[in-house]
C-alpha cells in the first residue's frame, strides 16, 4: 500500500513538473500582448538605489530608453553619500530629454528600509500610475508598455518575477537556477491558473488603489512589501496580474554563500507572509519526489534503473524550457539544477532557526 501510494505520488509530482513548464511555454507562444484596459496613462517610474552593484549603470540607464509616450523617472537614494548617487546624476545629465529627478533621504514610516527609501518618491509623484522597479532590473524598451498592457478589468497590481541572465561562475549559475526554471516557472504557472503573486522587482500600481490600501505605510505589514502587496490587492477584491513574460536581471558572479543568504532571506519572507504555503515548500524541487520514488522502488521491488530514469525525466522539462525561453542553459546551468534542489531543502530547514532577515546591512524583524 505504501509503495503503491509513493509511486503514484511520485508520478503526480512529475506530471506537475511537466504541466508547469507547459504553462510557461504557452506564454512564449502568445503572438501578442493583452490589450489592457487603461491605454497608456502617464506613469512615474520610481527606482530605489542603495549601494552600487556591477550592472547598475546599465540597468539604471535602461530607465531612460523607454518607448513610452508619457513617463517620468524618480530615483530615490537613502543618503547623499550613497555610491549610486554620482551614477544617477551622470545618467540624468546624459539624457536631458527624459524627465528625471533624484530624491535623497529616508522617511521612517515602516521597519522596511526599501519602503522608507521609496516613500519620498511616491509622495513626489503626481501620475495616476506608479511603477516601482528595483535598481538591478534591466528594463527593455517596452517595459512600461508591457505593464500598462497587462492591466485587466479586475487588476489591482501588475508584477513580474525576474529572470537571471549572464551568470559568470557556479554561484551565478546556481542563482539563475533558483530564479528561472524554479521560481519564475512556478510563479507564472500559478498566474496562468488565476492565482498571481506579486514580486518586489516590479510593482505597478494605480495610485488611487495604493492610497485606498493605506499607502506605503500599509506595505510594511510583513517583512517584504511584495507579500503585503499581494494581500492588500486581494483584500480589495482585485487580482495581481503578471506580465506575459518576465524581465531580465543580470547576475554576474556570486559566491555560494551569497546565494544561500539571499535565498534564505526570501524563504523567511515567505514563511512570514504565507505560512501555509511555506509549510509544504519541502516538496518543491526534486528531492521529495526522488525520495518517494526510491521508497516505491524498494517496497515494490522495481528495477533499480527506474530511479535514475525518473531523475532524468524530472529535469527534462526544466532544461527544455530554459532553452525554449532563451534562459541560460549551458552545461553549468544544467548541473546547477540538482544542486539547487538540495540547497532548497536545506534552506527550508534552516528557515526555522530565525524569523528576521538582514537586507543590505539592515536587520529587519517580523512586524508586530
Amino acid at each position: 500500500m505504501i509503495g503503491t501510494f509513493s509511486a503514484f505520488a511520485a508520478g503526480g509530482f512529475l506530471a506537475a513538473q511537466f504541466a508547469s513548464s507547459a504553462l510557461f511555454a504557452a506564454r512564449l507562444r502568445r503572438a501578442s500582448l493583452p490589450r489592457g484596459v487603461i491605454g497608456k496613462p502617464k506613469i512615474d517610474l520610481i527606482r530605489p538605489v542603495c549601494g552600487l552593484d556591477p550592472f547598475d549603470r546599465e540597468t539604471l540607464a535602461s530607465s531612460f530608453l523607454q518607448d513610452y509616450p508619457d513617463y517620468e523617472i524618480i530615483f530615490c537614494a537613502p543618503t547623499e553619500t550613497d555610491p549610486a548617487v554620482p551614477v544617477v546624476r551622470e545618467l540624468i545629465a546624459q539624457y536631458p530629454d527624459v524627465r528625471a529627478q533624484l530624491l535623497i533621504g529616508l522617511d521612517p514610516i515602516t521597519g522596511n528600509p526599501k519602503l522608507n527609501n521609496l516613500q519620498k518618491g511616491v509622495a513626489a509623484s503626481h501620475a495616476p500610475y506608479l511603477c516601482m522597479a528595483d535598481s538591478n532590473l534591466l528594463l527593455p524598451i517596452n517595459y512600461l508598455s508591457d505593464l500598462a498592457a497587462s492591466w485587466g478589468a479586475n487588476t489591482g497590481l501588475v508584477s513580474s518575477p525576474p529572470i537571471g541572465t549572464r551568470p559568470a561562475n557556479l554561484g551565478g549559475h546556481l542563482e539563475c537556477a533558483f530564479l528561472n526554471s524554479n521560481q519564475a516557472r512556478l510563479q507564472f504557472a500559478s498566474d496562468s491558473i488565476g492565482n498571481g503573486f506579486a514580486q518586489g522587482k516590479t510593482l505597478f500600481w494605480c495610485r488611487a488603489g495604493l492610497d485606498a490600501a493605506g499607502g506605503m505605510r500599509a506595505l510594511g505589514r510583513h517583512l517584504a512589501e511584495d507579500v503585503t502587496a499581494t494581500k492588500v490587492t486581494r483584500e480589495s477584491g482585485k487580482v495581481v496580474s503578471l506580465t506575459n513574460l518576465p524581465f531580465e536581471q543580470p547576475i554576474g558572479a556570486r559566491t555560494i554563500h551569497q546565494v544561500w543568504d539571499r535565498q534564505l532571506r526570501w524563504s523567511r519572507v515567505r514563511r512570514d507572509g504565507f505560512p501555509a504555503i511555506f509549510a509544504i515548500e519541502f516538496m518543491n524541487g526534486g528531492c521529495f519526489a526522488f525520495a518517494l520514488l526510491a521508497l516505491a522502488v524498494q517496497i515494490l521491488g522495481l528495477s533499480p534503473l527506474v530511479w535514475p530514469a525518473y531523475v532524468v525525466l524530472w529535469y527534462l522539462p526544466e532544461v527544455w524550457l530554459m532553452r525554449r525561453a532563451g534562459w541560460p542553459a549551458r552545461g553549468p546551468d544544467v548541473i546547477a539544477l540538482p544542486l539547487r534542489d538540495v540547497m532548497m531543502l536545506a534552506i527550508w530547514v534552516a528557515t526555522f532557526a530565525q524569523r528576521g532577515i538582514a537586507w543590505r546591512g539592515n536587520q529587519m524583524t517580523v512586524p508586530e
